[in-house]
């Protein structure tokens, strides 16, 4: 038998290299998420947006262009709800705030919790929407049979790349009544 054939060697070769590749599979894991954040960032994809409109100077607002904004909605595995824009498309000039209203009723005969999720398209478009009030931002609590008006106050970058025309702002509303009801049964530490 020669040395390099060894059957115990060789064991111990395939274990490390075993190991080697679940902790290697397990790191990755633990980073997926993280760079899944910075991807996105870099990209546009997934519409990150901010948060918070800056401050606005009349001079800001460029009356010389208009972009229409699209407002799309679904409703995630349930349908038991209602969820619609009030108006489906606006005409807007970059730099000037714009109010609109979306509509949803909970069709069930209980209580509910509803998170809606934003997205943007096209991704360039993400870092030149601003909100400064969303109905995204929180969870929404619906009584059976409860309808709301939500509004979402927002302005658009005078920016924006000129080659955007169309901007769609899409959102997807889940129900998240057990993660709220775990969450509030939690003790707060």
């Amino acid at each position: 038998m020669t040395p390099d054939a060894d059957p115990q060697r060789e064991k111990r070769q395939h274990l490390w290299r075993l190991g080697l590749l679940v902790a290697a599979m397990f790191g990755f894991g633990f980073l997926l998420g993280p760079m899944y954040s910075a991807i996105c960032e870099a990209t546009g994809v997934n519409g990150r947006m901010k948060v918070v409109a800056s401050n606005v100077k009349a001079g800001e607002i460029d009356t010389s262009r208009t972009v229409t904004v699209e407002f799309v909605t679904t409703v995630n595995g349930s349908p038991l709800w209602q969820f619609s824009p009030e108006q489906p498309r606006i005409k807007v000039h970059p730099g000037q705030l714009y109010t609109v209203s979306f509509y949803a009723k909970n069709l069930q005969d209980q209580d509910l919790v509803a998170q809606a999720v934003p997205n943007i398209a096209p991704g360039t478009a993400a870092p030149h929407l601003r909100k400064t009030e969303c109905f995204c931002f929180n969870q929404q609590p619906f009584k059976a049979g409860e309808a709301k008006h939500m509004p979402v106050r927002f302005m658009l970058d005078p920016a924006l790349p000129p080659g955007i025309e169309t901007v769609t702002l899409s959102y997807t509303f889940f129900d998240v009544t057990k993660l709220a009801q775990q969450s509030a049964s939690r003790p707060k530490s």
